[in-house]
């Protein structure tokens, strides 16, 4: 049964993505996972200071640059090659930013929150985006896996992959936002796991501690997902020459994915906090019908005690205490007092 336990935005070493920066074009500085050129030839890997002279060489081309927590000599090489805003490097360099899309003259800086379960734990991390006329760049940080697969979709492509960089922006974007599927089907499966748990008489104080969690790891993830439908729908909504019409048309398509992420979230996390309620009015109702069940047969006892300490006060004036039948009259009051409280109690469902 899969269980989530813990989200955070991973500083943790053991939390963190394995840094594939060493499957990056030999002679790159580390941190750089992939740079390559897409142009008339296909695909060209180069390294990061010949993206330039690639570039030129072919007018039609475009350079995808992936890169995972990169040095600030890195950052500063890329300014320098792509004219990138100093306001954007230094966002680029730091994690913990909010999703976010802004424009810097001809490119477009996008972050957004990425998701990855590890040994059955959601961690956090974040993709920064540079977007400009002939070059995608990607930074990330913490908790992400890899864009390989995006990257060989499109390289499949050839009419995605005509579409330049924009073409390269859409399978980032949809790739973060499929990461977030499975991990979403893993809440849905705990959640049907304890159900049966979740509506039993029984307090079992793991089960509340199971669900707040379940209930705490959804808001983390409801805090990722919503703000990236904000910039999905400024990017759908952008008038900005580096979004083409065609490529808006599958930003929208990733666009709905969240959408569908975000709805199942919220319903997920109603039905937990139903869930908890429900499990807690459950106790409360088993709980009073034990105190009415002790209610009752503490009103039992309380018949005799009453009859026999009224005798055991040992008063000399006592006419009961001559008579001869008084001891079996008296044992068959107190017997018939009792029966008559039990049948009471029961038909009042108390026992």
């Amino acid at each position: 049964m899969p269980l989530v336990v813990r989200t955070d935005l991973t500083d943790d070493p053991a939390m963190r993505a394995p840094s594939d920066s060493t499957t990056g074009t030999p002679g790159n500085p580390p941190g750089v996972v992939n740079c390559a050129v897409y142009g008339s030839q296909g695909r060209r890997d180069v390294a990061l200071d010949a993206v330039g002279r690639a570039l030129a060489d072919d007018p039609t081309s475009f350079a995808w640059i992936g890169l995972y927590e990169p040095g600030d000599d890195v950052l500063t090489q890329l300014q320098a090659e792509f004219d990138l805003h100093a306001l954007a490097i230094e966002d680029a360099g730091k994690a913990h930013q909010r999703p976010k899309i802004e424009a810097y003259g001809d490119s477009l800086f996008i972050v957004a929150n990425t998701a990855q379960a590890i040994d059955e734990r959601i961690a956090y991390g974040e993709t920064h985006i540079f977007l400009g006329p002939r070059y995608l760049v990607t930074v990330r940080h913490g908790a992400s896996l890899s864009y390989a697969p995006a990257r060989q979709r499109i390289e499949r492509e050839p009419e995605l992959l005509a579409m330049g960089a924009s073409a390269a922006l859409y399978a980032v974007l949809d790739a973060i936002v499929d990461n977030y599927l499975p991990i979403v089907d893993d809440f849905k499966a705990t959640l049907n796991a304890l159900e049966q748990d979740i509506v039993s008489a029984q307090f079992h104080r793991g089960i509340v501690i199971r669900l707040y969690e379940l209930k705490r790891e959804l808001t983390y993830m409801r805090v990722a997902v919503t703000p990236l439908q904000d910039v999905l729908s400024q990017l759908v909504r952008s008038s900005s020459p580096l979004i083409p019409a065609e490529a808006k048309l599958y930003i929208r398509d990733v666009l709905d994915h969240s959408v569908r992420v975000n709805d199942t979230v919220d319903a997920i996390r109603d039905m937990l906090g139903t869930a908890l309620g429900v499990n807690q009015a459950l106790v409360t109702l088993s709980q009073g019908e034990i105190v009415k069940k002790l209610g009752a047969w503490a009103a039992l006892l309380a018949a005799p005690t009453l009859i026999t300490s009224w005798y055991g006060m040992n008063f000399r004036g006592m006419p009961e205490l001559d008579e001869r039948y008084a001891y079996p009259l008296l044992v068959g009051t107190v017997g018939v007092v009792m029966v008559v409280l039990y049948r009471m109690f029961k038909r009042a469902r108390w026992l």
